[in-house]
């Protein structure tokens, strides 16, 4: 395999993001138009400045560590089906939000103590906290079967017991849905800055572990012949996997799809060892959560749709078409 495919690819898909970043410019409440790239008006200035381009960056980064989780996912269980939210973080962040809600709503000094903290910040603790649990229940990182199946538990257990506090106190069931729907529409300059440095930091330390998963395709045994430190190893990928599923979630919300997807449509493009996987999935990612947030926004104007409902439709559209596209490959084979 030659360096030009994935190089020419990179650039596509740097290409398409700027391309994304201007369409998103011009695509807002009222539809298309391009007087916000000549107009002089302060407050399209403003508007431009401090509420579009913050948006787009952040759906950007929001994308990227949801295709990198999933590309860690992916090559740390070895199942092209797997997603950021394997081990339990979607639940523990929408467990995490309700709490701040129901707490706020009911105990003055709770409520007090939880605000500082803040929807995004008791998000991210639940994801983060979710695989912790997660990680104690499997007993380690030493069976990858046992970390699947407790992922699964905790997902199951936690959502129940976000739904039971909705039902509970039922009048956050309205600020919940936006969280569980995913919107880009709170994302800002302070997201940016703390999905940005974030995003480097998971992605250089996957590109670290890259190698490791390149000789796990082959098995735990034969990655342990070769000198690969399953354990360590194990504990950085669900590290980065917690933190970058954590900060897109209590960011965004719930996107769906996009961390199964991104991996998929890279690997439809070229075969490539892990190190460009990783790197290309998180760029799929980004270009998929941009463009998805430019149809939530252009499709119903002036109204706008939840950004994980237009994920999840053209998710589920590319999944069902590579499931019928599959058995004509295998044909050919």
């Amino acid at each position: 395999m030659t360096r030009s495919k994935p190089l020419s690819l990179m650039l596509a898909l740097l290409l398409i993001a700027c391309l994304l970043g201007l369409l998103s410019v011009v695509v807002g409440s009222s539809g298309f138009s391009l007087d916000w790239l000549v107009g002089a008006d302060p407050v399209q200035q403003q508007i431009l400045w401090q509420i579009r381009l913050p948006r787009s960056s952040g759906a950007w980064l929001a994308g990227a560590l949801l295709g990198l989780a999933g590309a860690v996912a992916q090559g740390l269980f070895r199942n092209p089906l797997a997603d950021p939210y394997l081990l339990g973080a979607s639940s523990g962040a929408g467990l995490g939000v309700a709490a701040l809600l129901a707490l706020a709503g009911t105990s003055p000094l709770a409520a007090s103590w939880w605000l500082h903290l803040g929807l995004t910040g008791a998000a991210f603790c639940g994801a983060v906290g979710a695989v912790m649990l997660t990680l104690i229940l499997a007993r380690g990182v030493e069976q990858t079967m046992r970390l699947l199946l407790a992922g699964v538990i905790v997902g199951v257990v936690l959502g129940s017991v976000t739904a039971l506090l909705m039902l509970v106190a039922p009048e956050i069931m309205r600020p919940m849905q936006a969280f569980m729907l995913g919107t880009t529409g709170f994302l800002g300059w302070p997201s940016v800055l703390l999905m940005g440095p974030l995003l480097l930091a998971c992605l250089l330390a996957a590109l670290g572990a890259s190698r490791a998963l390149d000789a796990m395709t082959l098995g735990e045994a034969t990655a342990a012949s070769l000198g690969v430190r399953l354990n360590i190893v194990r504990m950085l990928l669900i590290a980065v996997l917690a933190l970058a599923t954590g900060a897109a979630v209590a960011q965004a919300g719930l996107i769906a799809f996009v961390g199964l997807v991104a991996p998929h449509l890279v690997r439809s493009r070229l075969h490539c060892n892990h190190s460009w996987l990783l790197l290309l999935s998180a760029l799929t990612g980004g270009a998929l959560l941009m463009g998805a947030d430019i149809l939530a926004r252009w499709l119903l104007a002036p109204q706008e749709l939840p950004v994980g409902v237009v994920t999840s439709l053209l998710g589920g559209a590319y999944l069902l078409w590579l499931m019928h596209r599959q058995p004509l490959l295998e044909r050919r084979r």
